[in-house]
């Protein structure tokens, strides 16, 4: 049975890159609606954005989305995520600028306010996407496939040279609310040389120690430090569920990302589609 939020949940915050105020409100909408995006600060063109992966443009920061107007609505991933852990299926989303609140840097504060509200059971039969065989996409040493399973399973394996991330694999069934218990509060990490070069182009001055983990080397420079000894790779599974629900429906499949990013993972539901 398909789903929706209660009531409006609001948020205010930054943009991650503009670092300018933001306000979201989130809808309920009705069956077969999706998830959409609507820009209230928009006059003139179409101010929808439906939240599918033929919308997304493809950037390794983020998860952008534009339609035929030109009108983009960007980092909607940590928002997609807490839509697909807590089971919405179906939501307006109205924000007054081109990108969503950064808040913490995680999925936290929409499952806190998604679970605190609690859903709306809609009289709509929900469809899945059941993946049949594997595909896959690769470029160097980065990887991302699909392969059959009876629930939405992610394996997730990320390898930097700093000390304070290094290796770190992990796996998870999402099944049975996973994703709030174990991935939810896991927030956006980075490299101090990163923000550094970001801060340079432009980008990311929406950015603190207050919505990321900053790392340099084998420190960690955000005040209290991980929240998980491996939050990092929790971090890249978050994305990755959140990136998985532009497929338009949730998917019955295990996902296994190797070094994937944002970009990677538009391609693998590109290819999956394509077949």
């Amino acid at each position: 049975m398909q789903t929706t939020v209660r009531s409006v949940a609001s948020f205010a915050g930054v943009g991650l890159h503009s670092g300018k105020p933001v306000t979201l409100h989130v809808r309920p909408a009705p069956a077969f609606h999706g998830i959409v995006f609507r820009r209230t600060d928009i006059l003139g063109r179409n101010p929808l954005i439906p939240a599918l992966w033929s919308n997304v443009i493809q950037e390794p920061l983020n998860t952008r989305i534009e339609n035929q107007d030109g009108v983009t609505v960007s980092t909607i991933e940590h928002l997609m995520a807490a839509l697909a852990g807590t089971g919405v299926h179906n939501a307006l989303i109205d924000v007054d600028g081109p990108e969503i609140p950064i808040l913490d840097g995680s999925s936290a504060p929409f499952v806190r306010a998604f679970v605190s509200m609690g859903l709306t059971h809609l009289d709509a039969p929900l469809r899945a996407i059941e993946i049949l065989e594997e595909v896959q996409v690769g470029h160097g040493a980065s990887r991302a496939s699909l392969s059959p399973a009876t629930s939405l399973q992610i394996d997730f394996s990320i390898d930097f040279a700093d000390q304070a991330i290094g290796q770190q694999k992990k796996t998870l069934n999402l099944a049975n609310g996973t994703f709030v218990r174990e991935l939810c509060d896991s927030r956006t990490f980075c490299r101090q040389a990163d923000v550094d070069a970001m801060h340079a182009r432009g980008l990311a001055l929406g950015g603190s120690l207050e919505n990321a983990v900053v790392v340099d080397g084998d420190a960690v420079l955000t005040p209290g430090g991980f929240r998980h000894n491996d939050e990092p790779v929790r971090h890249k599974m978050l994305d990755a569920l959140g990136d998985l629900y532009t497929a338009g429906a949730p998917i019955l499949g295990r996902y296994t990302g190797e070094r994937a990013g944002h970009a990677m993972t538009n391609q693998l539901l590109r290819a999956l589609f394509a077949k």
